[in-house]
């Protein structure tokens, strides 16, 4: 691949180049000759009449068979603080990739060149990157807070692209395909050499990696007005759309990707030296499940015990509530969603609940062998103890039953084969 590029500018800036931009926005253009100098126009008059960041425009031209490039070509000349790239192979993704790793701005990010976003949700996409607070930004269509005119068949696809996203790769945010994204430089030169997806896949593989890896994404809701001009072949797009799921799908189900070394690379390991990653927030909502598991014991064993006996009240309180509380624990714990995986979860739940029960059962056994006449509130202590044990070793082993899902903390996902 080879590629050409042009810078325009005053003659000062050309002779002798000024300070990097903190903004560098790219507009990926193929075939665009008609419409590409009404988006530069009001583009750079946008940036140039008020925005609080030095910004610079680049059109990447990729593969381009019109005069796109000439027309660019021109108006960087006329304008200037704009500057040209072409490619000689097509491709949105290749485009923004290439520009992205080479650019010398703080913040990159891009846009359609039909500029279907409204421009004044520029700023708040940029500044928590300028910021440092977020590694990532996404304009999102699909936001209670956001305004869309477009046609019912787009909206319909859009929506379901997204939703097989979130089923398939466990992907959280909302709106994968909204042409409107910026990230801080740095982490794209980490991210972008792992993005296999050179066309329309480019967005949602590198937003599934970031998030992977622990990066902050921030959505803002937009504005955004559909193009009834747009080129893109729906059927291809959706074709290749779904192949570069199941290739990332599986590439992350068996381990292929460095996930481990590009938290590390992007400083996303463990907060606390030693406790694995995700761990400590485990361990909180998992003692608010147990609080509340411990709390319906007491009470189920306080109501079946005059009736049965203490080791049949002990085992119908503790299979009652170990049940529930592996429910709990896969949704609100590890993050687990959907009917996939249930049964096989809660069989791995009961096996651990045998272990909870040959504690309590065998506690039991030695207070009535050592103390016959023992009280009912000495029972539940015993009890309570002996829980407690059992609760440490029900939280390893419900980390080892959801290891390869992909919960808050969790970095793998399954895929449907």
């Amino acid at each position: 691949m080879t590629e050409t590029v042009t810078v325009a500018g005053p003659a000062d800036q050309v002779d002798h180049p000024s300070t990097p931009p903190v903004l560098d926005v790219v507009v990926p253009v193929y075939n665009e000759e008609t419409d590409l100098g009404a988006c530069l126009r009001r583009l750079h008059e946008y940036l140039g009449s008020g925005f609080p960041f030095p910004a610079r425009i680049t059109v990447a031209d990729n593969a381009s068979t019109d005069a796109t490039l000439a027309v660019a070509e021109l108006l960087a000349a006329e304008l200037g603080d704009i500057r040209v790239v072409h490619l000689d192979t097509k491709g949105r993704g290749r485009a923004l990739r290439t520009v992205w790793q080479e650019s010398d701005a703080q913040v990159v990010a891009y846009m359609d060149v039909d500029l279907s976003t409204d421009l004044d949700a520029l700023l708040p996409l940029v500044a928590p990157l300028v910021s440092g607070h977020s590694d990532l930004a996404i304009g999102t269509r699909l936001s209670a807070g956001s305004r869309v005119v477009r046609g019912p068949k787009r909206e319909f696809i859009s929506r379901c692209y997204n939703l097989l996203l979130k089923a398939s790769l466990r992907a959280r945010f909302s709106d994968a395909q909204c042409g409107f994204k910026a990230m801080r430089t740095e982490v794209a030169r980490t991210l972008l050499p792992l993005v296999e997806d050179g066309e329309w896949f480019f967005d949602t593989e590198l937003l599934v990696l970031a998030e992977r890896a622990g990066l902050r994404i921030h959505e803002i809701p937009v504005d955004w007005i559909d193009d009834p001009d747009s080129r893109v072949d729906i059927v291809d797009t959706a074709r290749k759309d779904l192949q570069g799921i199941w290739r990332m799908g599986r590439a992350l189900t068996t381990g292929s990707l460095p996930l481990a070394e590009l938290r590390r690379a992007v400083g996303r390991e463990p907060l606390v030296s030693g406790v694995p990653l995700g761990m400590a927030g485990q361990l909180i909502r998992f003692a608010l499940v147990g609080a509340g598991s411990t709390l319906a014991y007491v009470l189920l064993y306080l109501l079946i015990q005059p009736v049965t006996g203490a080791q049949a009240a002990n085992f119908a309180a503790l299979l009652a509530t170990a049940v529930a509380n592996t429910a709990v624990n896969r949704s609100f714990t590890f993050g687990v969603r959907g009917q996939r995986g249930m049964a096989s979860h809660q069989f791995q739940g009961l096996l651990i609940f045998g272990f909870g029960l040959s504690v309590t059962s065998g506690s039991l056994f030695a207070l009535h062998h050592w103390a016959p006449a023992a009280p009912v509130q000495l029972e539940l202590f015993v009890l309570v103890v002996a829980n407690l044990i059992a609760t440490l070793m029900r939280f390893v082993g419900l980390r080892w039953v959801f290891r390869n899902t992909s919960g808050p903390a969790q970095l793998t996902v399954e895929v449907a084969r």
